[in-house]
């Protein structure tokens, strides 16, 4: 297929159009810069620029690009920032897809279980209700910004992501330096619920979204057993052999990442209810197994 990829330069961008192209897929590459190669395209999410017909012949398009959630502190700007990213940017996407003049099959849109807000124990999947918080309305905003794609009759799902494990990025790239120096250490009191994914599930996962014509709307990427952040610090611990008496109190987080540590330090308890029940089958559900892939690739 000839498949379209925002974000394409992240860590599960990256990762998508290896596995793609590996199996012989055509990837065309929408990039924020002067194009540089053939298979990219140029794009501008916040002047909503994004020419239909570039994305001819494309059977579908997979939107992952954004600003880092967890990259900065939350201050006015930053939330801005975030906000027309992921909003503006699916928009963009979204009326370049129903504009075209042979849309695509399916649009997949990478977005985070943080709609769901802070869930202590209670679990929840796709039939939930969105939850209260900047990060829940962000979600739902970025998820409702993809409708004229849906309406013009193209299959639209949203990839629902958890912490993805891996080395080579996001907020588990920053904690493996830190565990294997033998800093690492629980968040707060760790009671809170990890909902955790390795980067080959994922990977898998989006693919399946993208061949399972039954999949639209919230699709849940989380392994099948979320665990507390105190049972994933020990894990790491066991998989590097290293300590993990450090530990970072509340307060202490509150004054490094202002209100993102609200998110840092609550809990979602998430059940991948929709990818399990269209057959998809986890090859790490585990976080030992999910940590040492990590450390085995990258």
């Amino acid at each position: 297929m000839r498949i379209a990829v925002t974000g394409a330069s992240g860590l599960i961008g990256g990762a998508l159009t290896t596995a793609l192209a590996a199996d012989g897929h055509e990837i065309v590459r929408l990039v924020r810069r002067e194009t540089a190669a053939q298979d990219e395209v140029r794009w501008d999410p916040k002047a909503r620029a994004l020419d239909p017909g570039k994305l001819k012949g494309c059977s579908a398009v997979v939107h992952l690009a954004g600003a880092g959630v967890g990259d900065r502190r939350w201050t006015a700007a930053r939330k801005t920032e975030l906000y027309e990213s992921r909003v503006l940017g699916t928009a963009t996407v979204a009326a370049a897809v129903a504009a075209m003049d042979t849309p695509p099959s399916v649009l997949l849109c990478g977005t985070a279980i943080g709609y769901y807000g802070d869930t202590a124990d209670r679990w929840v999947d796709e039939d939930s209700p969105a939850g209260t918080g900047f990060l829940a309305e962000l979600v739902r905003d970025w998820e409702a910004a993809a409708e004229p794609a849906a309406a013009a009759g193209v299959r639209t799902a949203f990839a629902r992501t958890g912490l993805v494990v891996a080395r080579g990025g996001g907020a588990w790239g920053r904690l493996f330096p830190l565990f294997k120096a033998g800093l690492g250490g629980r968040l707060g009191n760790g009671r809170q619920f990890w909902s955790f994914i390795a980067l080959q599930d994922e990977i898998a996962a989006l693919r399946h979204i993208l061949d399972t014509p039954a999949l639209s709307g919230p699709v849940n990427l989380t392994a099948p057993e979320p665990l507390t952040n105190r049972e994933v610090t020990a894990a790491m611990g066991r998989v590097l052999h290293r300590p993990t008496l450090a530990a970072v109190p509340a307060p202490v987080l509150r004054v490094a990442l202002g209100e993102f540590a609200g998110d840092v330090l609550g809990s979602q308890r998430v059940r991948p209810k929709r990818l399990l029940e269209s057959g998809f089958t986890f090859a790490y559900p585990g976080i030992e197994q999910a940590i040492s892939a990590a450390l085995r690739t990258g």
